[in-house]
């Protein structure tokens, strides 16, 4: 049975976290579709992030000092360009999310309070609710959505393929329903929103609904990959045993709590401290576990019994795992936090592929370079969102051409995910090596030779090839048997060749 098609004026959003309805918002008044698997504000990463948007607003900082310190903290990856671009819309991007509803933190007279994650040189993080800004701004934004004439949201639609023609143009896209039929969407321009890859890790922060189909379906198309091997692992998962891991945010070591071994002794070594680069701090956290000692975060003096009120939700999850934080270190272990790969992409969301953009964390724009600076990631969501959806707002209807035939592969079983979850955890992790990559790479050859290429397996593979290929350790990415730095620091761009599973660098 051919699968249902239908025309859409206007762009094309897949994904309704924080980066789809900005750029749904930004393209008015042209009419949007935003198709998602869930209710707006459900499975969407930016939802649950916890810290903050970053942004240099007052007189003691500067929009080039946020770059810097985002450049640092990028390992030499970092586009100068877009790094700067990112940090000069912070400010105006904290005005629209505030007029647009987002319950910022502000002080008696008004300003907006902001507080001091890792690797920042400067308090500049705006937070909402304590804990909770990413949900409140995404229900602020949600909100304004449902209420604005031009969107229209569609929930129950999973993203199975993109629609290209002839010429290699992106003309739209293929969705499972609920009910398992396939519905086809024409439309001029497509915007990938489907945030990252977290749910291919065994212990993530993230919904583990997000496993990279977005990243894995636009490499099957044949888009430019770039620097997939970047996973950021936030050091300080709540180790409950709860699948997601709750999140103990950044922000309450910038309060001053500190990590501990069962000992009490400090477990990050280095001049900054427990505020130190992420990657720095997750590698301290997991050698810590590896050696039996344990790793804690320890708030009795730092927050205490303001614990409840500054930092709700991670009060709550404690609390519900029989850990009183007010009175008891909380365990925590790495967990995989955020991609700083993606789909190559522009500023504006523009892909190497005509039609289509990616914005939020399937994108990669060079802002993260090798290492995500805290609180980047809301806004880059929302600062790029925006632009993105004003650039394809103005997207022509492209020349008439055959469109070619829909390949949409089949999701894994669940016990097939289960073992590729494992995998990645095991030797795509914190700490990786060429034998560990190598027994890797044949578990997905394995699975996809039983279940076919599974967007969750070309994701995988992604992220695996290039691990390997990546013979130093920089930022995110750490080989235990190539621990230094190459002297020259490079990026990794990788194309499919016609063939779903054969990869060739470009």
């Amino acid at each position: 049975m051919s699968a249902r098609r239908l025309h859409h004026d206007g762009p094309l959003i897949v994904g309704a976290g924080l980066a789809g309805l900005s750029a749904a918002l930004a393209a008015a008044p042209r009419p949007v579709l935003v198709a998602t698997p869930a209710p707006v504000g459900q499975a969407a990463a930016s939802a649950w992030a916890q810290g903050g948007v970053a942004a240099a607003l007052y007189p003691d900082d500067s929009a080039e000092l946020h770059a810097a310190d985002t450049v640092a903290a990028g390992a030499g990856l970092n586009d100068a360009d877009a790094t700067l671009a990112l940090a000069r819309a912070a400010p105006e991007t904290i005005q629209r999310l505030f007029e647009l509803g987002a319950p910022f933190d502000r002080d008696a007279s008004g300003r907006f309070v902001q507080s001091l994650e890792a690797a920042h040189s400067r308090p500049r993080i705006v937070r909402a609710g304590g804990d909770g800004a990413g949900r409140a701004i995404v229900q602020a934004l949600g909100a304004a959505a449902l209420a604005a004439p031009h969107i229209t949201l569609r929930s129950g639609l999973t993203l199975a393929a993109l629609i290209q023609d002839a010429d290699g143009r992106v003309r739209g896209a293929a969705f499972r329903q609920d009910d398992g039929a396939l519905i086809e969407v024409l439309a001029p321009s497509v915007i990938l929103a489907t945030g990252g890859v977290g749910g291919l890790y065994a212990v993530t922060t993230n919904p583990a609904q997000l496993r990279g189909e977005g990243l894995g379906l636009a490499a099957l198309a044949g888009a430019e990959i770039l620097d997939p091997e970047f996973v950021q692992f936030h050091p300080t998962a709540l180790d409950v045993g709860a699948d997601p891991a709750p999140l103990a945010t950044e922000a309450l070591r910038g309060e001053g709590a500190r990590l501990i071994d069962r000992d009490g002794a400090p477990v990050v070594e280095h001049p900054r401290g427990d505020l130190a680069p992420r990657d720095i701090v997750a590698r301290s956290v997991h050698a810590a576990i590896a050696a039996g000692r344990g790793a804690f975060l320890d708030a009795r003096q730092a927050i205490g019994p303001d614990f409840p009120e500054h930092f709700p939700a991670v009060f709550a999850a404690a609390m519900a795992a029989g850990i009183d934080p007010r009175v008891q270190p909380m365990p925590v272990a790495p967990a995989a936090h955020y991609h700083m790969g993606g789909i190559a992409a522009a500023t504006d969301g523009r892909t190497s592929l005509p039609g289509l953009f990616a914005v939020g964390e399937c994108a990669a724009t060079g802002v993260h370079g090798a290492n995500r600076l805290a609180s980047n990631s809301l806004l880059e969501a929302a600062a790029f969102g925006w632009r993105c959806g004003l650039t394809a707002r103005d997207e022509p209807h492209a020349p008439a051409a055959p469109l070619m035939p829909v390949f949409a592969p089949e999701a894994l079983p669940p016990a097939a995910l289960q073992h590729l979850r494992a995998a990645m955890s095991l030797h795509a992790g914190v700490v990786r090596d060429a034998a560990g990559l190598s027994a890797l790479t044949d578990v997905i050859d394995g699975l996809e030779a039983a279940h076919g290429p599974a967007p969750a397996l070309i994701a995988a593979r992604l992220i695996a090839r290039a691990a390997l290929e990546r013979r130093e350790s920089r930022g995110g990415h750490f080989r235990a048997d190539h621990p230094d730095a190459a002297a020259e620091a490079r990026h990794t761009r990788i194309t499919l060749s016609p063939s779903p599973v054969a990869m060739a660098a470009a």
